[in-house]
């Protein structure tokens, strides 16, 4: 990869609810799909701080990040996306943003393909990073 060559990079959050469902929000451009809270970063960013912000833009709450579970390589955009598990900050109520329609909790089988891989890879964490193609 050349130094001006494009390249994304995002980072999202797996939080679970007491079921064990996770949190998924659906989008209201491109597709209009259904996916973990978080986003690009903006230029001068850590993946951290890009996490926190997105968080508090999308879900209007403040999270709190537990561990970075996998980093996964989407060759359909050239974007690796960074996935963390979160949590969000005790007694808060999500607020969206007008980047999503609405939030659902799911179970892991209703997950598609790709996304049960990532969230699987961040609940059966192990202390080793995963790093994985699509």
């Amino acid at each position: 990869m050349g130094f001006h060559d494009f390249y994304r990079l995002s980072s999202h959050a797996v939080i679970l609810n007491d079921q064990q469902q996770v949190l998924l929000l659906k989008a209201t451009y491109a597709d209009c799909a259904w996916g973990l809270p978080g986003g690009g970063l903006d230029q001068g960013e850590t993946i951290h701080e890009a996490l926190v912000r997105e968080c508090k833009e999308e879900l209007g709450c403040d999270i709190s990040i537990e561990y970075l579970s996998g980093v996964y390589f989407h060759s359909a955009v050239n974007s690796h996306a960074f996935i963390f598990r979160c949590a969000l900050a005790e007694g808060q109520m999500i607020q969206m943003s007008d980047e999503h329609s609405e939030y659902e909790w799911f179970d892991f089988d209703a997950l598609s393909p790709v996304q049960k891989i990532r969230v699987e890879d961040c609940f059966y964490f192990n202390g080793e990073v995963k790093s994985r193609s699509f």
